[in-house]
């Protein structure tokens, strides 16, 4: 208790000295409150813009926060935009945890010492992050392998830091105007599984193995084997990986390695993963991606970390490849209305309203190359069009979103005059061709069949069922019958009281007529 309580005085001293009670006094619900913060603490130089004190902040309090703004960065749907831009050069500058402990870690996972599981082993780290760091290996058989060691003590110490960040986002929920747009708990509950995910290194390795798998053959991508027999959960084994880091422009010119080729097979490498896995990498930035240069694999994409992943379900897939067409039409109307019909935007919006925002936000990145492009400042119009719309973005749709500015990132560097529009426009077309034609029918049957199997044979049982519960007479429910038939007397009573009155009515109209005309006569 007295070790969160010291943590806790950290974070609220951070805050202070980086002026952090400053960007949220704007939203406080309570204005005098807000000025009384702002006048008594005086002396702090916040002449900085709010989203770099946010990141030196984030720094200062260690490896957990610094992994709470990278996935804060992601969500442009909630936070601002100056700041989600400069919370995307948070760097995981963790320095490297002790060899002993990285064998301890090997040791009590594996059940083995490393000098007994490999045949030689680098005690010297040759990559450090706030999760885990790599050690490089060989095998008894003489594979080279790359071991991911996890770091010790990270389950206590995000518990703690998450902990802390739960309190935070209900403090901020009770006293922030826009709280209701940022959903702080809900960010920090989805930070809080997406931690504790990455704790779990077994679920890198299966990412990794399905990837590979979606590959196998590909003379796109190459993916790390997994050797499962050196896997746990705190420690997993793979394949090394030989090859050129993607952002070492000049080393892959000077192999010979064809840059505009390399920078269009991105592209279908990301669409590929997208629509026709459903199934995607989502931490592709240039740090986790290689190129090989080798003979047998040259110029072929090498991914690397796979802690990240993002899934998409077949509606999901449908919707963005309708809207992707959609966008390269210029279809703007098939747009708003895919929203709509989605449920994404609500059933009264109009759709040549959203139809004519959608076009202002589009219509400028069309016939230009990628360098004159900000796919940035597109998503930062469309976010805003999204609000004023009350669109809901989707929660599966976020890590989309990031590895599509990762993509543009990666497409800026190799090359610069890269139109991913029209790169991507020919396979969305034939991905959609083999969806809605006679090759996705029989496709689609040949997926569905094994569901049926078991059925099939059962039919004429059920069918044979089905006819003799049609023919049995109804159950009588005898508690319903008795209020009907109360309800039922109450009604007569009604139609019969009704009708004493009219024909009492009709009685005195009829008398009224025969006492004029007998007065008349006498």
């Amino acid at each position: 208790m007295l070790l969160k309580f010291l943590r806790l005085l950290k974070i609220l001293r951070v805050a202070v000295k980086y002026g952090l009670d400053e960007i949220a006094i704007s939203g406080l619900k309570v204005p005098r409150t807000a000025k009384l913060i702002d006048t008594v603490i005086f002396w702090r130089d916040i002449s900085a813009p709010r989203g770099v004190r946010l990141r030196m902040a984030l720094e200062e309090l260690g490896p957990i926060f610094v992994k709470f703004g990278q996935v804060l960065s992601t969500r442009r749907d909630l936070m601002p935009f100056d700041i989600a831009d400069e919370l995307t050069h948070l760097q995981d500058r963790v320095p490297p945890f002790s060899s002993d402990l990285a064998i301890a870690q090997i040791t009590r996972s594996l059940r083995a010492h490393p000098d007994e599981l490999f045949a030689s082993f680098d005690r010297t780290p040759v990559a450090s992050a706030s999760i885990a760091q790599v050690h490089f290996a060989v095998l008894k058989d003489g594979k080279e392998v790359a071991v991911k060691v996890l770091r010790p003590g990270m389950k206590k110490s995000i518990d703690e830091d998450v902990a802390l960040m739960h309190i935070a986002a209900e403090w901020i929920g009770r006293i922030w105007a826009d709280s209701k747009r940022l959903k702080p708990k809900e960010v920090v509950a989805e930070f809080d599984k997406y931690l504790h995910d990455e704790l779990d290194l077994m679920r890198e390795a299966a990412n990794a193995s399905q990837l590979r798998r979606n590959f196998a053959g590909s003379n796109l991508l190459m993916v790390p084997e997994m050797y499962w027999d050196y896997c746990a959960s705190s420690v997993i084994v793979m394949e090394r990986m030989h090859g050129i880091p993607v952002s070492q422009i000049d080393r892959l010119a000077a192999e010979g390695v064809d840059l505009k080729k390399l920078s269009s097979d991105g592209v279908e490498i990301f669409f590929t993963q997208v629509f026709r896995d459903g199934f995607f990498h989502a931490d592709m930035h240039p740090g986790n991606i290689l190129v090989s240069v080798a003979p047998e694999t040259f110029g072929r994409y090498i991914a690397l970390d796979f802690g990240i992943v993002g899934t998409l379900n077949d509606f999901d897939k449908d919707y963005l490849s309708q809207n992707f067409l959609a966008f390269f039409r210029r279809d703007y109307k098939r747009v708003a209305e895919a929203h709509i019909e989605s449920g994404w935007a609500p059933r009264e919006t109009r759709v040549d309203e959203l139809e004519s925002a959608v076009r202002a936000c589009c219509e400028p990145i069309f016939d230009r190359p990628l360098k004159d492009i900000s796919f940035g400042q597109i998503l930062l119009r469309l976010f805003q069009t999204s609000r004023r719309f009350n669109v809901e973005v989707q929660p599966q749709l976020v890590l989309l979103q990031k590895t599509l500015l990762n993509i543009e990132g990666l497409g800026r560097q190799l090359d610069p005059d890269l139109d991913l529009w029209k790169t991507a426009k020919p396979y969305l077309e034939r991905w959609m061709g083999e969806q809605v034609g006679v090759r996705g029918m029989f496709e689609r049957l040949k997926a569905e069949a094994p569901r049926y199997t078991h059925i099939i044979p059962q039919l004429p049982r059920l069918v044979h069922r089905a006819l003799l519960q049609a023919s049995e007479p109804a159950t009588i429910n005898h508690d319903l019958l008795k209020i009907l038939v109360i309800e039922q007397r109450r009604t007569n009573r009604l139609i019969s009281l009704a009708l004493a009155c009219g024909a009492l009515v009709v009685s005195a109209a009829v008398a009224l007529l025969a006492y004029g005309r007998w007065s008349h006569l006498f």
